[in-house]
């Protein structure tokens, strides 16, 4: 046996002496045949190998004469970075390369491994366990300075050692080092790859013991350290074809971190104080460098790897705590910001994986940032928080999480409702640009977000998120956000304004409305704008308003007729500000006449007695009857009603079940809607899916179904052809369910449903309707919220005439109202604001004025309507005062409203 053989032989563990080390390989892959513990002992072998080569290449062997042109001692030998090293480490363990005999003078952890290895069989098998080992390298490996990067075992090693010493700051100099330098940490907490069927039948032994377990991944850091310098090549260049491998083995929603290990890895030394300052101090150095990396260097793009660093430094537990959010929490989000949008939808994907509470702290995490510079700083019309680039900077990060939530929570991506096939007309409105005299940016049409469509998912396809919407709204960011600057951004879309309308998940229904307002009052204007343009240059009658002038008791007919005349000639009117007249009445429109008017319309359409809806007595809800005689004009009305209330801020006295709005955001009904909609149904079709027996001989239902019109005869339809021949069975029983649904919810109600939809989408298809709002925020924007807090009204009332919230007779008013039961709260309600609903957000932002009409007199109160006043006369006594304002209130439809 030459030299070079016996070198090759010392490093083998004895159990492997019979056989050539160039064999090493072959024996690893015959892995499965042999026991366990034979296995073991050859991945540690395998292992130690690589990394004498590892170290021989960056270290050397200490001799200065030496002639392997493998050794970093070789005169002639070419340095290479660490990253370099571990790829050529590897090649030289698969060729059997030679390795050097240590130099008496070299005190390096190549020593320490030759030493292990030449103590025997007892001593060899200590390769691979944990203590021994470190011990043995203590004295080598203090300061660690060699150590570019980190793996879980690493850590565990260095903390073990760290321990026995009572001296921490060696781990401290490590943390420092790797995490405040992007290479070291994208390169960190690398997966092992993948076993193959053999290797992990071999290796399910091992699980059943914590330390086996720990053994094997020591054996498994040979392939972990693969991973990592073919990743490390691709960064650099030397090896471009085994990068790309590398990343096109990962998935869309993969990345080649080890997120358990780091979070085991957290878990250890988060609870060590002398540490923890460390991830903090690191944080504020790397952030900068990664913002310079992606603003300028395009660096996601060349390594995908690169995401790496964001998964690793917000698995930090302590990201929310208040160290990090005056510093390095900000600077560490407004790098993230600056992330691609694949890289953005990569992460949104990984993270949709996560657990609720996994995605409730990184949700905590940015949200207690955004709320810590809200009321750390005093936002105001001059200092906008939209320029604060923290609070931004958190905002588009916690974007990522919020599409994370929808895309981990319960998707229905299928079920769309088909697109009109005749586009809505579009108006001839100016834009805000054009209005400041900028071209137009866009194409007309909603807005889309970008994110959103990379994804290729929507939040109206999450039925139930991860954690609940409601999570990511901030509350004290709404209260300083001047929304008119805000929704300005937003129309203008300048690149150094932010606009929180494009993060509408952090704002809630009272902010979003406000947008909505202000949209469509601009939109109002650009209408009453190119009118009088027009009448200026081609003659027009000048025509500002959508006027309807209306009978009371032909109410219907008339407001049909005047609307579809104006749908069919030009749909852009229904645009205009809503003007309405009652004929043989006096009274200007300042929205009071209005409100009376949806009520009107509201409350004869939903008359049963019509047959347009069915009424449902046990959930007070109303539905589409399908075998309606009315022509699709008066359901094209009521559509064209609700998106006109919507526009005109007016609320309605509407109840539809919830599939009804979900519907109108482009999704069908399902099963699960029949829960709302036909609960009766519902639950029928539930117990058959859930019945045990056998469903055909049970309950001998096929696939034809039966319903009732108007008159009471029944009207049988086929789910499948010849459905009356095709029994259900425990097999298609799923099938008749869907189609069940399908017929009820969509096919049955096809025709008055889209005539309904097509006549919303005259007045709201430009509106940032759908953009902004979720089904159940429609819902709230349509007919106001059922829940009236009298007490919010109070505090928010204000007093006109010589009337002041100290004045007897006020508070006797007060006591009064409170005294009321919920009907009467209701009338009352109706006969001073003309609706009986409160608006988004509560009575609380209803601003109601009480002002005095004269004194003691047998008069009743009146009101106007249109500006929610309360004209009430300074009557003698409280029992005067209950008897007037209920006989005002109770006798008060078309009578006392102005």
């Amino acid at each position: 046996m030459n030299s070079d053989e016996k070198r090759g032989c010392e490093c083998a563990p004895p159990q492997a002496e019979s056989t050539p080390s160039g064999r090493i390989d072959r024996s690893l892959e015959e892995s499965d045949t042999e026991n366990p513990e034979a296995s073991r002992m050859k991945r540690a072998a395998a292992k130690h190998l690589i990394e004498r080569y590892y170290h021989q290449l960056t270290e050397g062997c200490g001799n200065e004469a030496c002639t392997n042109e493998f050794c970093a001692s070789c005169p002639g030998f070419r340095r290479m970075d660490n990253n370099a090293a571990a790829v050529k480490a590897l090649e030289l363990y698969k060729i059997n390369a030679k390795l050097c005999d240590p130099h008496p003078s070299k005190k390096g952890t190549s020593s320490a491994y030759l030493e292990n290895s030449a103590k025997g069989p007892h001593h060899n098998s200590a390769c691979s366990d944990r203590k021994m080992n470190r011990k043995d390298l203590n004295p080598a490996r203090d300061d660690f300075k060699d150590l570019n990067y980190l793996t879980e075992e690493k850590v565990y090693e260095i903390l073990d050692i760290c321990g026995e010493k009572e001296d921490y700051s060696p781990l401290i100099r490590v943390i420092g080092r790797v995490f405040s330098s992007t290479e070291g940490l994208v390169q960190s907490f690398r997966k092992s790859k993948h076993h193959t069927k053999e290797e992990l039948k071999s290796l399910q032994a091992k699980d059943e013991d914590k330390d086996e377990d720990e053994k094997e991944k020591a054996a498994c850091s040979a392939t972990a350290m693969e991973e990592d310098s073919e990743a490390s090549s691709s960064r650099t260049g030397e090896d471009s074809t085994q990068g790309d491998n590398n990343v096109t083995k990962l998935g869309p929603d993969e990345v080649s971190v080890d997120v358990e290990a780091v979070r085991r890895v957290y878990s250890k030394l988060l609870a060590n104080e002398k540490v923890e300052a460390a991830f903090l101090n690191a944080l504020v150095y790397l952030s900068p460098n990664v913002e310079c990396d992606l603003t300028y260097h395009n660096v996601y793009s060349r390594d995908p790897n690169y995401l790496n660093l964001f998964v690793i430094v917000m698995e930090n537990s302590n990201l929310h705590s208040p160290e990090y959010l005056e510093i390095a929490l900000p600077l560490f989000c407004k790098a993230m910001s600056k992330l691609p949008l694949p890289a953005l939808a990569k992460l949104a994907r990984m993270w949709s994986h996560y657990s609720a509470d996994q995605v409730r702290r990184m949700t905590e995490t940015f949200q207690q940032l955004i709320t810590y510079k809200v009321i750390s700083n005093e936002f105001n019309g001059r200092n906008l928080v939209n320029d604060d680039d923290a609070v931004t900077a958190a905002t588009k990060c916690l974007k990522i999480v919020y599409y994370a939530n929808v895309l981990g929570g319960d998707l229905d991506i299928e079920h769309n409702e088909e697109e009109d096939e005749e586009p809505v007309p579009e108006s001839s409105e100016l834009t805000l640009q054009e209005l400041l005299g900028e071209e137009r940016r866009n194409k007309k049409g909603p807005r889309v977000d970008p994110l959103e469509t990379e994804l290729g998912v929507k939040t109206i396809d999450c039925r139930c998120p991860l954690i609940p919407f409601e999570e990511f709204v901030n509350e004290p960011l709404n209260d300083v956000l001047e929304m008119d600057k805000d929704y300005t951004f937003f129309k203008v879309e300048t690149e150094n304004k932010f606009s929180f309308m494009t993060c509408p998940f952090i704002l809630n229904a009272v902010t979003k409305n406000l947008g909505l307002y202000y949209d469509n009052r601009i939109r109002m204007y650009s209408e009453r704008r190119i009118t009088v343009l027009y009448s200026l240059v081609q003659g027009q009658q000048l025509n500002p308003y959508l006027r309807l002038k209306v009978r009371r008791d032909h109410i219907i007919d008339d407001a049909l007729v005047r609307l579809e005349m104006i749908a069919m000639e030009n749909p852009a009117d229904l645009k205009k500000q809503l003007y309405v007249e009652f004929e043989g009445e006096q009274g200007v429109d300042e929205g009071g006449v209005s409100k009376e008017f949806f009520q009107l319309v509201v409350e004869e359409i939903f008359n049963p007695d019509i047959g347009m809806f069915t009424y449902d007595e046990t959930t007070k809800l109303f539905w589409f009857n399908p075998s309606s005689f009315e022509t699709e004009g008066q359901f094209t009305l009521i559509g064209i009603v609700l998106g006109l209330a919507i526009y005109n801020n007016c609320i309605l006295d509407i109840h539809f079940p919830m599939v009804v709005y979900r519907k109108l955001m482009g999704k069908k009904g399902t099963f699960r809607d029949l829960a709302d909609s036909h609960p009766v149904l519902y639950q029928s079709l539930k117990e058959t899916l859930e019945y045990e027996g056998n469903v055909e001989e049970d309950m001998m239902i096929t696939f034809q179904i039966s319903q009732t019109d108007l008159f009471g005869n029944p009207l049988m339809y086929d789910l499948r052809e010849n459905g009356d021949k095709i029994p259900v069975t425990n097999e298609n029983r799923k099938e008749f369910v869907a189609q069940y649904a399908e017929y009820m919810l969509n096919k049955s109600v096809e025709k008055q449903f889209k005539a309904f939809r097509r006549g919303f989408h005259m007045v709201t298809n430009e509106s940032p309707l759908k953009y902004l709002f979720r089904p159940e925020e429609i819902e709230l924007l349509i007919c106001g919220s059922r829940n009236l807090d009298f007490q919010a009204l109070e505090e928010t009332t204000e007093y006109d005439g010589g009337y002041s919230k100290d004045s007897s007779i006020i508070k006797d008013f007060w006591e009064t109202v409170h005294s009321f039961g919920e009907e009467q709260k209701r009338l009352f309600l109706q006969f001073t604001t003309g609706t009986d609903r409160a608006p988004v957000g509560g009575l609380g932002k209803l601003k109601m004025i009480i002002a005095k009409n004269g004194p003691d007199t047998d008069r009743l109160p009146t009101s106007h309507t249109c500006f929610n006043v309360l004209l009430l006369p300074e009557y003698s006594n409280k029992e005067k005062l209950r008897e007037r304002l209920l006989k005002a209130i109770t006798y008060a439809k078309g009578f006392g409203m102005l």
